[in-house]
């Protein structure tokens, strides 16, 4: 049976080369694009991933550890103001220098001072902090292609970051359903783990719920049922939207599309990951804010779920068949007649619960408490991963969140009735 460090000096390797795979379609040029100040140029997510080794591993956890540069700890750190100052985040994309190939010796430093310190004995602080670390980079890959996306998607050449490897198939739509469920006291959110079984701290502690009776959908909202909500007039609907979502949509720039669709003489048309598609009317429908997720909704006659019924319905179904980034597809898939459930993998599923602690919340110790606690505030919960999240970095009880105006995340919709 392999021990601990050979375990994670596994994981370690294999998340950290998914990283560099990840950039290997890129140009140079690619790197260091920011068409947008919540989307980070490739070559910041490389370095920034390895500051957060350095931080919180190297430099209080190995002797003798000589940092790279000293000033990649103001250039490279995200949010974490107990460590302390930033670059500015919307400046991200006007730093040519470090080069994209000092950025990856960086990453080889860090990667050499990780050997050393995965061959060092692990007491269960520092198991905890490598397996944060991971999980961390794994968010970070996420977003890389998310940005990457934004980057390229708003190039008038729209090109594709990655060809297709086969034509999508054409797939019959699976009925939309409503399961239901019966309401009571329930439990969500994840026991305290121990080291090795890492969940966030906003996943816990498990705590006891009170839901009605309620339905939810089988499968995600799709293009076509989408495109019904355009062509009935839903974005000039006022009743159908939040004060804020109008204000929003009824501006110069306002938007009456999904992100990334486009509408041409001869059709609609979807940017995606490999270039410009027309639009498929089967697939789920992606890159919508939350208020237009509650708008549609409500167009349809139903709701948004919470993130309690989401959990609770979720966790009955079989989260092994979900379309991850490990499918290679990096684009939505429509629902199949042999799994119709789609809790899982394709798109983050908007719901209704604004992001706050559990009961009896406790954020991660120290400067590592930033993580995820001061982000409680004016945001909502999304869950179940996407088409561009690892398989093994998502479980029921994971909560992502953003503000409800955010579209360039993959962020689709599940319907919910009482």
């Amino acid at each position: 049976m392999p021990s601990v460090n050979e375990v994670l000096t596994s994981k370690f390797c294999a998340t950290r080369l998914r990283s560099v795979e990840i950039c290997r379609p890129l140009a140079i040029e690619d790197y260091v694009i920011q068409a947008m100040e919540d989307a980070s140029p490739p070559k910041w997510h490389l370095a920034h991933t390895s500051w957060f080794f350095e931080t919180f591993l190297l430099r209080p956890y190995l002797p003798g550890y000589q940092l790279f540069n000293g000033n990649y700890e103001y250039l490279f750190n995200s949010y974490y103001n107990g460590i302390g100052a930033q670059f500015p985040r919307a400046k991200r994309g006007t730093l040519s220098r470090p080069t994209v190939a000092e950025v990856q010796d960086y990453r080889r430093h860090v990667d050499d001072g990780m050997g050393l310190l995965l061959g060092r004995e692990l007491n269960e602080e520092l198991t905890f902090r490598i397996i944060l670390g991971l999980h961390h980079e794994q968010q970070h890959q996420e977003l890389m292609l998310t940005d990457l996306k934004y980057n390229l998607g708003h190039n008038p050449l729209f090109p594709a970051y990655r060809e297709l490897e086969n034509s999508p198939q054409v797939s019959p739509l699976v009925p939309l359903e409503f399961r239901a469920f019966s309401g009571g006291i329930k439990e969500i959110g994840h026991a305290p783990p121990e080291a090795r079984n890492f969940v966030f701290d906003n996943e816990s502690p498990r705590h006891r719920v009170f839901v009605s009776d309620y339905q939810i959908a089988n499968r995600v909202v799709t293009n076509g049922e989408y495109l019904a909500f355009i062509e009935n007039g839903g974005y000039e609907a006022a009743a159908l939207w939040m004060s804020d979502a109008w204000s929003l949509i009824s501006a110069a720039e306002g938007f009456k599309q999904p992100l990334y669709w486009i509408q041409r003489d001869d059709g609609w048309f979807e940017y995606t990951l490999s270039g410009l598609q027309p639009l498929v009317l089967n697939n789920p429908v992606t890159h919508v804010s939350g208020y237009e997720a509650d708008a549609y909704a409500r167009w349809s006659g139903a709701r948004l779920p919470t993130e309690q019924e989401w959990e609770y319905a979720a966790a009955n179904f079989n989260m092994t068949e979900g379309n991850f980034y490990e499918s290679a597809a990096l684009h939505p898939m429509p629902a199949s007649a042999s799994s119709t459930d789609q809790f899982f993998g394709d798109v983050w599923e908007w719901t209704s619960s604004s992001y706050g602690p559990y009961p009896g919340f406790r954020p991660f110790a120290g400067q590592l408490g930033e993580y995820n606690g001061k982000f409680m505030a004016n945001q909502l919960v999304l869950r179940g991963g996407s088409c561009v999240t690892s398989a093994d970095h998502i479980r029921p009880s994971y909560r992502n969140f953003f503000y409800p105006k955010d579209r360039w995340q993959f962020s689709g919709i599940r319907l919910a009735k009482n």
